[in-house]
């Protein structure tokens, strides 16, 4: 649906209105905002997580630890009992002891590294024309889709398990189709955010909407290994599934737009509505980013006529201040994330830790609580970056100090399942929270940029940017992590440091623009005024 054309009202928020008989307020919608969307992308994450959790299962040759002394098991998972479980009922058929073709024998870790940099460059790639549409198409539908269709196919790659497949091609295909279909998710939700609350505490606010991705994660790992006894394949339909129904909760009740339900547009500095009639045009600040209000003569406020800015064009998004350096950031940034996040459980089940190895289920639950540090990281880095106006120092310190965390948790990670705990946590803030504040605050203040003039939005564009090149930097980690883990684990955290230290160095300029600024000197990092003139 195009931009200019009239969107329609959810069909959930007109049911509850009829039977209210009155709309919700401007607070409530905000609300319901931030909850619908981080559902959504928590879906998003968690169908993410089922291959990270089935490669000890598909490739367990590689797997080289001695076999498990018998315990008691555990009849609750996680978290109702315990987080250690040294063997589960019926996890070692015969069908999964012996691995699953073509992910066994010599290779297989290459062919699942090769899955997961198919998914992520399709991420990638799709990303950029996805931003694009984000900004041109009606975001509650086009948000919609995606999540159904990504749930359809990562449940066909689990299918493949009951229809008996083999074929390296079908699995490499699911997971490119379900890569194009999930990058429509990043661009829509932050735009959908960004269209309903300005900038003011936006690194707070959207430090703690991020929790999404860390409480997808979890949830993804929890109901993908909590299945996996009775098979892998439901370790992907059970996500795919509850993707679906996301989809389906998106489109009753995602007002994507303050004017789809009968408000004005916001000021992007401000957070406030813009009050507009026919005889009398006010802004509550000059500098504003939104869309063009009339009042209608009839109706009680639930009655506005919009017109919508045009989207603005990949180079012009380039041109903002900022979004280059925050860009190749967040490719170095998410090439440590993503190798975390696929290849976590894989590598907790390959380790000792306080002497013992741990089983496939385990490993799972395991991993999650380096999602829980991400929570507090995001939420931090957010704050942080909010209360000392500096996005740019903020995501740098994290960088920086995520190496020694990664060194110490791969030196000391073993010694205890404590110490384990405590330094995954540690580790898991350090390296979510520059990641969490580049893709939602960074990327929702450089799509309102001042530069754009009020003249366009450019949220799902610009997010589709620097999320999009994050997204190659993802691909390419867990790919490289497939060969190097053959030649010991060192080698993969080596990689992780070299990793961090780039994604610091390039935001060099930033920070240094940023100490100049607050000890009063004046030399902001911009594109000339002509320059961006002549792209418009």
């Amino acid at each position: 649906m195009a931009m200019g054309s009239k969107r329609k009202t959810p069909p959930g928020i007109l049911l509850l209105r009829r039977i209210r008989g009155r709309n919700w307020s401007p607070k409530t919608f905000r609300y319901v905002i931030l909850l619908i969307t981080f559902i959504a992308y928590a879906c998003y994450h968690a169908s993410r997580k089922p291959s990270s959790i089935v490669k000890s299962v598909l490739h367990p040759e590689s797997n080289t630890k001695p076999p498990p002394p018998q315990v008691h098991i555990n009849e609750h998972p996680w978290p109702l009992g315990n987080v250690f479980v040294k063997e589960e009922a019926d996890t070692n058929r015969d069908d999964e002891s012996e691995g699953w073709e073509p992910f066994n024998g010599k290779g297989g870790t290459s062919r699942l590294g090769e899955i997961d940099v198919a998914f992520l460059a399709c991420y990638s790639l799709g990303m950029y024309v996805a931003g694009h549409l984000g900004d041109t198409l009606d975001l509650r539908l086009f948000l919609t889709w995606g999540m159904i269709g990504s749930g359809f196919f990562v449940g066909l790659f689990g299918l493949g398990y009951f229809w008996n497949v083999h074929a390296f091609w079908f699995f490499l295909v699911m997971q490119m189709a379900a890569g194009l279909f999930q990058a429509t998710g990043w661009p829509s939700v932050v735009a959908v955010v960004g269209n309903w609350f300005g900038k003011r505490k936006r690194g707070l606010i959207m430090g703690i909407w991020n929790a999404h991705t860390s409480v997808g994660n979890i949830c993804g790992s929890l109901i993908a290994a909590g299945v996996l006894q009775y098979g892998w394949g439901w370790s992907f339909i059970a996500p795919g599934f509850v993707m679906s129904l996301g989809g389906v909760l998106v489109y009753l009740f995602l007002a994507a737009y303050p004017e789809d339900v009968g408000f004005p547009g916001i000021n992007s500095n401000s957070g406030k509505f813009i009050k507009r009639n026919r005889d009398i045009e006010e802004e509550e600040e000059e500098e504003s980013v939104g869309v063009d209000v009339e009042w209608e003569s009839e109706g009680s406020g639930s009655g506005f006529r919009y017109e919508n800015k045009r989207s603005v064009g990949l180079l012009q998004a380039c041109m903002i201040p900022g979004v280059i350096p925050f860009a190749l950031c967040l490719f170095f940034s998410k090439l440590v994330a993503y190798t975390f996040l696929y290849w976590l459980p894989f590598y907790l089940s390959q380790t000792t830790i306080g002497g013992e190895y741990m089983s496939v289920k385990t490993a799972g639950n395991l991993s999650t609580l380096f999602d829980v540090g991400g929570i507090v990281g995001g939420i931090l880095a957010g704050y942080i970056s909010d209360k000392f106006k500096a996005r740019a120092t903020t995501a740098a310190t994290f960088m920086y100090a995520a190496i020694p965390a990664m060194l110490v948790y791969h030196s000391y990670g073993g010694v205890s399942q404590t110490v384990n705990i405590l330094l995954m946590m540690v580790a898991g803030l350090f390296v979510n929270g520059p990641y969490a504040l580049i893709t939602t605050a960074v990327s929702a203040d450089l799509g309102t940029h001042k530069s754009l003039r009020g003249d366009s939005r450019a949220l799902a564009t610009v997010t589709a940017i620097i999320d999009g090149t994050g997204s190659a930097g993802a691909a390419l980690g867990p790919l490289l992590t497939g060969f190097l883990s053959t030649l010991g684990w060192e080698a993969v955290f080596y990689m992780l440091v070299v990793g961090a230290l780039c994604a610091g160095l390039l935001l060099t300029r930033l920070v240094i623009a940023e100490i100049k600024e607050k000890f009063g000197y004046v030399d902001e990092v911009h594109v000339s005024e002509p320059l961006l003139n002549d792209i418009r």
